[in-house]
């Protein structure tokens, strides 16, 4: 071990986390309908599955560019060579013009302020590299997406303090709030550098109000500190309130060439709205050219391949296709979220009213033994190893409140999803029938107090009526 550097020997990976240990779990006995259909369902994976057809048809529609041609023309050797780490022009083009799509074209974006990285996980983590130093921090509302623990502290050593965010509301961000949270990184004698949000939220499905978005900008105007928007799932809205992204407020409120307009980024990936987690295809947005010019030579240690530059500088330059893509896209996340709203009404389980995301922020309180974190982790082994179903608990998500769980709909088959249902809905019920059992029990206990306490005050009346002793 003396051998190993600090870094590869400490446990602040956060690979610990009920996170990620559902999905080891899963691993270990996945759920396949022919193979092993009493095997653990994956709900705990944030992955968009449901519109791979309409990818697939158009790549069976556009050979040349599956094959790596131009006109007929294999252009292999071109892409297997050095590519700058600038990225390609074509694909930067085509990446921006998707992300105003996307956001209804109320914003445009701008070709020499973005940055290609492999994923937003390399994109957050690049930020930190270039807005903070170590022992430095960012505010985050809770719950927030568990990976961030990985991402941006991990390597940077970055700090995470909470924006403490509760059901009252909804879970939205407050001023006050956000305001105790910048005091007490003040306490811990940490440095605030910034404010990272996701919009729409990972794991509460919702999108971020103007209220919210314009309370953001006042805060990290009045302390002088930078606004990171990871927008990842903008192109998941599938009902109202519609996605208002960051760049747009910025707009209305005239912020060009003033000093927030350089201290707000955005970061976007093509893992959530095209569903392409695998080819790594993340993004940063800034309009501090400095920022810009750090991060592209960080860029370098994680580059997106020309290869797959190419392939999506195709596909998304073709805008009937985008146009159909984006609009489909919408209509099968909010049917398959009806559904799983559906079964875990039939379950008697609500959950958060959300419009966006590939998952639902579910309240399971009631099934708790007790309000505790440590009765939210018997539930969820319960679920994981006897309903055989891996959903992440919110206290993995930093949530203040224990009972709460992110439930992924998008990653499964239909028939998968009816099963999921199934299993809980069963799971559910037995609780029910042993707590009404246990309450039944508890009455008649209580029955026979009741008639006891009147017998022996009955048989005492008697005794001093007849003056036996």
């Amino acid at each position: 071990m003396g051998l190993l550097s600090g870094k590869a020997t400490c446990n602040t990976h956060g690979q610990d986390s009920s996170y990620f240990l559902g999905w080891q779990e899963y691993e270990k006995n996945p759920y396949d309908e022919v193979q092993n259909p009493t095997g653990i369902i994956q709900m705990g994976l944030a992955e968009n599955q449901l519109s791979f057809d309409l990818l697939e048809s158009w790549l069976a529609r556009n050979p040349d560019a599956a094959g790596f041609k131009r006109d007929g023309q294999s252009i292999f050797r071109e892409l297997a060579l050095f590519q700058d780490y600038h990225g390609l022009p074509a694909f930067k083009k085509a990446l921006v013009e998707f992300m105003s799509e996307i956001r209804g074209n109320k914003v445009t974006f701008d070709t020499s302020k973005i940055v290609l990285t492999a994923g937003a996980t390399s994109a957050n983590e690049t930020l930190m590299f270039c807005l903070a130093e170590p022992g430095e921090a960012f505010l985050l509302p809770t719950p927030y997406y568990p990976g961030f623990d990985r991402d941006l502290k991990w390597r940077t050593g970055v700090e995470i303090v909470p924006i403490q965010c509760t059901s009252l509301n909804g879970f939205q961000i407050t001023e006050t709030a956000i305001e105790e949270a910048y005091q007490l990184a003040q306490k811990r004698h940490l440095k605030v550098k910034g404010v990272l949000v996701t919009n729409p939220s990972n794991p509460l499905g919702t999108t971020m109000s103007r209220n919210e978005l314009n309370l953001l900008v006042n805060f990290i105007t009045e302390k002088n500190i930078h606004l990171i928007s990871d927008e990842i799932y903008s192109g998941t809205v599938f009902s109202s309130p519609g996605f208002v992204s960051i760049m747009e407020i910025l707009k209305d409120r005239n912020c060009e060439n003033t000093q927030v307009w350089n201290r707000v980024h955005i970061v976007y990936s093509l893992s959530k709205d095209l569903g392409l987690p695998g080819f790594r295809v993340g993004a940063i947005y800034s309009n501090d050219d400095m920022v810009v010019a750090a991060a592209t030579k960080m860029s370098s240690f994680g580059l997106v391949s020309s290869q797959t530059q190419y392939l999506l500088s195709a596909l998304l330059s073709d805008k009937k296709f985008t146009q159909n893509y984006i609009s489909e896209n919408k209509k099968r996340l909010k049917q398959r979220h009806r559904k799983l709203v559906s079964g875990l009404e039939k379950a008697g389980i609500s959950c958060l009213k959300s419009n966006a995301g590939l998952f639902c922020w579910v309240d399971m309180r009631h099934l708790l033994r007790s309000n505790t974190f440590e009765a939210e982790m018997e539930l969820w082994k319960k679920i994981v190893y006897d309903v055989k179903l891996n959903i992440s608990p919110g206290s993995s998500c930093h949530c203040t409140e224990p009972g709460w769980f992110r439930v992924c709909f998008a990653n499964m088959s239909e028939d998968t999803l009816k099963l999921s249902m199934k299993r809980l809905k069963a799971f559910v019920d037995s609780i029910t029938t042993t707590l009404h059992n246990q309450s039944n029990r508890q009455s008649i206990k209580n029955s026979r107090r009741r008639s006891l306490t009147k017998w022996v005050f009955r048989l005492s009346f008697d005794d001093r009526v007849t003056g036996e002793r």
